[in-house]
């Protein structure tokens, strides 16, 4: 069978190119992709200090300086403290377990503390698909920072049996 003849009536689209004008305002940090959309980095999972402090200098100001900062905390706070990158954030803990973890979004530096339902007093923010006892903080700058509070919690949530301390 013979192939068909077809009349193309339309024109090929031709797309013009973008006009790039001296007056558009160039962003001073452009954010990781991951950090606008709120998923995870694309760190990959590594025990140990080394690939959360690359994680965390992988940061842009002022997400890195939170993050140090609560870092060092943990360090001051937490004998024995162990970190570990898992799902794109650093994660912390002691014993037997993984206590809490902070990763770096667009406009803050989530602490999330595992089971932090049980804490005194409870963290104001439940985070999305973290777990229903998940609770935490979002810091948007190193102002933000309740040291005391902090690493009050800290303390508290690496006691309890199960998620930091060890199992009685």
């Amino acid at each position: 069978m013979p192939a068909r003849k077809t009349e193309k009536t339309s024109k090929p689209m031709v797309r013009k190119p973008a006009k790039h004008t001296a007056a558009q305002p160039k962003a001073a940090t452009t954010l990781p992709e991951t950090m606008i959309t709120g998923k995870a980095s694309p760190a990959k999972a590594a025990d140990g200090d080394k690939p959360v402090f690359d994680y965390i200098s992988s940061l842009p100001q002022p997400q890195r300086g939170i993050a140090e900062r609560l870092d060092a905390l943990a360090a001051k706070t937490l004998p024995g403290l162990q970190r570990s990158v898992k799902w794109g954030m650093s994660y912390y803990g002691v014993g037997d377990g993984w206590c809490f973890c902070c990763g770096g979004f667009a406009n803050h530096v989530k602490l999330m503390f595992v089971n932090g339902v049980t804490l005194t007093p409870v963290p104001p923010v439940t985070p999305v698909a973290m777990g229903k006892s998940t609770r935490g903080v979002e810091l948007e700058s190193v102002d933000d920072l309740d040291e005391c509070q902090i690493a009050a919690w800290m303390k508290q949530i690496t006691a309890a049996p199960g998620v930091g301390g060890k199992k009685r």
